[in-house]
């Protein structure tokens, strides 16, 4: 039997998770059955079990690759980029949301994973462990602006941090439901909220 190659598993591994987000988009996670999942993808359930053992690790996996830009970008900034404006960061994730949500509707899948989350543990866990880690790379952009007095130093960079993570499930869900112009400016708004500041020498 040939060797399936890593890049062909990939492909396969994403052909199920866009054909899972197109049934839950429609018909919403529980009433989409692994019969509807293996007819939306064109496999079979040999193949599909092959990446996923069950509909619940499809929901996992769409939640962590919604997640997964957003967070990057936010450690990016955080790390690569000393100074830079807390407002910047937030309204480039926000800008990164209604990017992702315009080609791929993950705003929506958003929203719907998080009532799922309400009812499921490890999907529950697994947003506390990615909110986290936003949590803690938005708390050393925090940090660089209480140094140069441009956000109080009275409360802790986490909570100041926390505070502004807040901010991205209401953006998120305003995205999932109201017409697009309702929230058009809001990354600009975001912007002028927190300037920019000098770096300290």
């Amino acid at each position: 039997m040939p060797k399936v190659s890593q890049e062909y598993m990939d492909a396969r591994r994403a052909q199920i998770l866009d054909a899972a987000r197109r049934c839950f988009l429609r018909d919403g996670f529980h009433s989409t059955s692994m019969q509807d999942l293996f007819a939306e993808s064109g496999l079979s359930a040999g193949a599909v079990y092959r990446h996923f053992a069950s509909k619940d690790d499809m929901i996992l996996a769409i939640a962590e690759e919604n997640m997964r830009d957003v967070l990057a970008l936010v450690h990016t900034v955080a790390t690569t980029r000393p100074g830079g404006s807390v407002g910047a960061v937030l309204a480039e994730v926000l800008d990164l949301v209604t990017a992702r949500s315009a080609a791929q509707d993950t705003s929506r899948l958003a929203v719907l994973a998080w009532s799922e989350a309400l009812r499921n543990p490890a999907l529950a866990g697994q947003f506390s462990t990615l909110l986290a880690q936003m949590r803690s790379d938005l708390a050393e952009v925090v940090r660089e602006h209480q140094e140069t007095g441009a956000l109080p130093a009275e409360v802790t960079a986490d909570k100041i941090a926390g505070a502004l993570v807040c901010l991205l499930p209401g953006y998120i869900l305003q995205v999932a439901m109201l017409d697009p112009a309702q929230v058009a400016g809001v990354s600009e708004a975001v912007r002028a909220l927190w300037p920019a500041v000098a770096c300290k020498k």
